[in-house]
């Protein structure tokens, strides 16, 4: 069914059981999501899920990758600002916690070692890096080792901390004084 052009009927019942299994897994991760949930909260019936999605796992992998498209495609990475990136990406946290927490789970259940993420997500990034590098925007060092560094120091606050989980409802002086932290020790921490 993946092949076939689905009616608008049918992209809405996709979609769904997207939105709903997104939930589902960022909540309770990939052993503890529960098909039976998913269908009864999408409106639909596991046929109809299996038929899109081929199985439990093909649902986490297409909503995982989806949302790495969709952090690629809203945080579009700027390594000639990668202060700017990181506080780009410390509000998209803020603003899909979900999103990160698929990423926690992907790494407890799946990869607990080595890349988290495809390939392909990173080399646009690591190329973008190592081009600024090239032309000394940023610091010598490994391409990928810059990127890690800068994704953990925005991931300071974010639902998966292990000292502080920050949430869209806290004190938006706060969240401010939070971004200029981080845009200054990234500042300091890739500058050459």
């Amino acid at each position: 069914m993946a092949d076939q052009q689905l009616t608008a009927r049918g992209e809405a019942t996709r979609q769904r059981i997207i939105d709903v299994a997104t939930r589902e897994f960022a909540e309770h991760g990939i052993a503890g999501a529960r098909i039976e949930r998913v269908v009864a909260a999408a409106r639909t019936n596991k046929a109809q899920l299996y038929a899109y999605f081929g199985n439990k796992d093909g649902l986490f992998d297409a909503i995982f990758l989806g949302s790495l498209e969709r952090i690629v495609n809203v945080v579009p990475i700027d390594a000639t600002d990668l202060a700017g990136w990181a506080v780009r990406l410390y509000d998209e946290y803020l603003d899909r916690p979900d999103l990160i927490r698929l990423a926690t789970w992907n790494r407890l259940e799946r990869r607990p070692t080595g890349h988290l993420v495809a390939d392909r997500i990173d080399q646009e990034k690591l190329r973008a890096i190592a081009d600024a590098q090239e032309a000394g925007l940023v610091r010598a060092g490994d391409p990928f080792d810059v990127m890690a560094v800068v994704i953990a120091m925005s991931m300071a606050w974010s639902p998966v901390s292990n000292v502080y989980a920050a949430t869209a409802d806290e004190d938006p002086e706060v969240h401010e004084r939070r971004r200029d932290f981080l845009r200054d020790t990234v500042r300091r921490a890739v500058a050459p």
